[in-house]
């Protein structure tokens, strides 16, 4: 599936952590924007995943320096990114 312009492999009752959703905790959301559903020996590109909202988090501090050689430049800057974590309660396929 994709979201937030990056892609995820999931399966029922996984737990992944995406970009930061619109929702409360313990809603459930709809993801359509599936890339590739294997199921045995079908393959297919149509369906849904429904997820469960578990929670909203904070990722890791990332540092970024930018440095100038010679003229004393130096900016250091940092950021969090914000993430929600979902449980995947279903996989569908249409038909």
């Amino acid at each position: 599936m994709r979201t937030g312009g990056k892609q995820y492999r999931v399966e029922e009752g996984a737990l992944v952590t995406v970009d930061r959703l619109a929702g409360e905790p313990g809603s459930s959301v709809t993801l359509g924007d599936v890339l590739l559903l294997a199921d045995g020996d079908r393959l297919g590109r149509k369906g849904t995943v429904t997820a469960e909202i578990v929670g909203h988090e904070k990722g890791d501090k990332v540092k970024v320096l930018k440095y100038k050689n010679k003229v004393r430049y130096r900016k250091l800057s940092g950021q969090r990114q914000l993430g929600t974590k979902l449980r995947i309660t279903k996989i569908e396929a249409e038909a």
